[in-house]
């Protein structure tokens, strides 16, 4: 029972009680045509009586008798075949009218649940959105009666209404913010360069000046990565095709330099994919970037891939480094979480480079997922809707106009 559908069990709950009423008034119906075919058709002996007295002077008295037990046998014969029929053809005629009824209760059923589909459909499509937040402009607007379910649909709509503005207020102040601290770090890093490259600075100066110019890129990072995870939490307005073997094999030129360091592999396929160029680029820049960093100190390696998997365009970055507990795997992309909990507060990142991954392939329709890697590592893969194949087109023929000349 617990199985079944909501619809289901209303229909049977309907069926049920109509069997048991017509079972009950089919009972009762019984007995009251029993009660009242004690003398059926409502000839008793008595009315028979004179008759047989009649002729009691004709017949003898062992045929007077036979002729009262005959008339007994007709009408317990009557009474006991009405009795059948009613039974029988009462059964057949509520057998047919229960099938009419459940048929009737379920469709009732399914209109009554029908205000109810409509608020799980508009739940479902917000859920699945691609990014938190993104698909609450939505509204379920039921019309009908002020009923109990036309006040669910209000009261969701309403929490829908609050939740938008919620998340919009927290995007724009994220964005507003980043924005306004640019640019007192933009003037701190001009007035330190102006300071240290002074003829006359001393050389604790420079070194203090120096220390300064690192904490103002990291903070300059730092609000970068902020207004890169609240831009790629928007709707996407700009949208063309590329290749993902493309965008990886140039920021692998650009990130990865020349001498010591991790050795770095590329197996680069084409991947088609409709998205954002900038943010794209930024996703497979965070995750080469996560790679180098977070590996061992000699020896170690990265490895990046592009290509179509099961019609998915991937990319895949594999690298080794400290082993990985399964169970940290999904707080990495957490904005400003690391390995095994830790906060912001060493110099390794701000903990925004998987978060703002995560956000780019949620806005592009796509995934990610990671992996602990045999021997240490991880192991990151990012899924996005493949792009289509564009359609040929076919140049219309002309017609050929009479008396044209033919070849």
């Amino acid at each position: 029972m617990k199985r079944l559908s909501l619809r289901a069990r209303l229909t049977l709950i309907y069926g049920g009680i109509f069997l048991v009423a017509g079972l009950v008034l089919l009972a009762v119906t019984y007995v009251l045509v029993d009660q009242r075919t004690a003398a059926p058709f409502g000839v008793a002996l008595r009315d028979v009586k004179p008759i047989v007295q009649g002729v009691e002077g004709k017949l003898t008295g062992d045929q007077a008798e036979q002729l009262r037990l005959i008339v007994r046998k007709v009408q317990g014969d009557a009474r006991n075949q009405t009795l059948d029929s009613l039974l029988t053809q009462g059964g057949i005629a509520l057998g047919l009218v229960s099938v009419v009824a459940i048929a009737f209760g379920w469709l009732v059923a399914g209109r009554a649940l029908q205000p109810l589909h409509q608020i799980t459909g508009t739940a479902r499509r917000i859920a699945g959105a691609d990014v938190a937040g993104r698909g609450l402009h939505e509204r379920i607007s039921l019309s009908g009666p002020a009923d109990e379910v036309r006040e669910l649909a209000d009261t969701f709509d309403e929490m829908l209404e609050r939740l938008d503005r919620s998340f919009d207020g927290q995007r724009r102040f994220v964005a507003n913010a980043s924005h306004e601290l640019r640019t007192p770090l933009a003037l701190n890093r001009s007035l330190i360069e102006l300071a240290i490259s002074r003829p006359d600075a001393s050389e604790d100066v420079r070194r203090l000046g120096e220390s300064l110019l690192a904490v103002n890129e990291r903070h300059e990072r730092l609000i970068d990565g902020l207004l890169t995870l609240a831009d790629s939490e928007k709707e996407l307005t700009a949208r063309s095709r590329m290749d993902l073997a493309d965008v990886a094999d140039h920021v692998l030129d650009q990130v990865v330099g020349e001498g010591a360091g991790p050795t770095v592999t590329r197996q680069l396929q084409p991947a088609l994919v409709v998205g954002d160029p900038v943010l794209l680029e930024r996703l497979t820049t965070n995750l080469v970037e996560n790679a180098l960093r977070h590996n061992v100190p000699e020896g170690g390696h990265v490895d990046v891939r592009t290509g179509v998997r099961d019609g998915r365009a991937t990319l895949i970055v594999s690298n080794s480094g400290p082993t990985v507990p399964s169970y940290d795997v999904e707080a990495i992309f957490e904005p400003f979480r690391r390995l095994s909990g830790e906060r912001v507060g060493s110099g390794r990142g701000f903990g925004l480079g998987l978060s703002i991954v995560r956000a780019v392939a949620r806005a592009h329709g796509g995934t990610v997922s990671a992996h602990p890697r045999d021997g240490g590592g991880l192991v990151v893969t990012v899924r996005l809707p493949e792009a289509p194949t564009p359609q040929p087109s076919v140049p219309a023929v002309p017609d050929d106009p009479a008396g044209a000349r033919r070849s």
